[in-house]
């Protein structure tokens, strides 16, 4: 279905087996280019602008995620099947129960949308748990790898407040200095969790803790 809808298909298939099939089903199609290999390892933006769409290994969805957001410069959206639960938790807004890193990190990189829901009997054989689709229309890449730092520690115990998570990090007087500091993270959005962090950054230094105190 794929390949009746784009000029060039690239797989990206680490099962030998599945790669043995493929080549003989479409051995005549020069358009489907087979990249054996693990997606872990693979640099997805070495075929140039491109489309992305998959059926992602739940185990690793997380990492392979991080690599779709490292190549949004040459590709412009993808769409992905995913374990249900977390295709809510990916589009969660401030104020759900769904709302947590993993909503902060993927709306940073896209604008997200949850398609439509996928029952256990669409497989063979049926799954344990639901899935469903997710459209993410990808935005350029950036690095956000210290307000991640910084939202981690916000919801590293979900529920308990601001407070609770980043006086190790600040101490209480600078934490109690703001009003959030009562509210849980996941009241908050991405604007107010950055305008939150800027503040706190902008008179103190960061403070870590030593192994002993982890």
């Amino acid at each position: 279905m794929l390949l009746e809808r784009a000029e060039r298909v690239v797989a990206i298939e680490i099962d030998p087996i599945m790669v043995d099939h493929l080549k003989q089903r479409f051995d005549e199609d020069p358009r489907l280019i087979i990249h054996q290999g693990d997606v872990l390892q693979t640099d997805l933006s070495q075929w140039g602008p491109a489309v992305l769409a998959g059926n992602l290994p739940y185990y690793i969805t997380s990492p392979i995620l991080e690599r779709i957001f490292a190549a949004s410069n040459v590709l412009s959206h993808a769409t992905i099947l995913v374990q249900k639960e977390v295709a809510e938790r990916m589009v969660a807004a401030p104020g759900s129960r769904d709302y947590g890193l993993l909503s902060v990190r993927t709306q940073l990189h896209a604008d997200a949308k949850l398609l439509f829901k996928v029952p256990p009997g669409s497989f063979t054989p049926p799954p344990k748990v639901d899935s469903a689709v997710v459209q993410l229309i990808l935005k350029p890449a950036a690095d956000h790898t210290e307000f991640l730092t910084f939202v981690g520690r916000c919801f590293s115990q979900k529920r308990k407040t601001l407070r609770n998570n980043l006086v190790p990090f600040f101490g209480k007087e600078k934490v109690d200095s703001h009003p959030e500091s009562g509210l849980r993270a996941e009241q908050l959005s991405i604007a107010q969790l950055m305008d939150l962090q800027q503040r706190l950054l902008l008179d103190q230094p960061l403070l870590t803790l030593s192994t002993e105190q982890q």
